[in-house]
């Protein structure tokens, strides 16, 4: 059974830096990209970032790439999202997905077999 576990939300300030934790148990990794969306209030889900276990290439949205980083330790079967320079507008939940196969710039959601249970971060001004 897989299962994906976030760890790291928080409550921030604006400019504070957070590092979102995803662990993946019960799946083979290397035939997989894990990815980051977010979901604010009454907005729909969207495509943060992804990388490819195998590989390690990445994808990031454009309206973070700047500030937002995400990278993975195979050892530990853990991605992580470094968000840097936070803004009220990245107040959301934060989720990881995978099973939408190697490619880590699969942007549908609905693409995506697996999800954590989300991790909430609210940044205030």
């Amino acid at each position: 059974q897989v299962h994906l576990v976030e760890s790291g939300g928080a409550l921030a300030q604006a400019g504070d830096n957070l590092r979102l934790s995803c662990k993946a148990s019960g799946i083979t990794l290397t035939n997989y990209a894990m990815s980051w969306f977010r979901q604010a209030p009454g907005k729909e889900r969207e495509f943060v970032a992804g990388i490819s276990w195998k590989s390690g290439n990445t994808d990031t949205a454009d309206s973070v790439k700047d500030r937002f980083t995400i990278s993975r330790n195979n050892a530990q079967r853990t991605i992580y999202l470094q968000m840097n320079s936070l803004k009220p507008e990245d107040t959301a939940i934060y989720y990881c997905a995978t099973g939408a196969g190697w490619n880590p710039s699969v942007r549908d959601p609905d693409g995506y077999h697996y999800w954590g249970q989300g991790t909430q971060v609210t940044v205030s001004s």
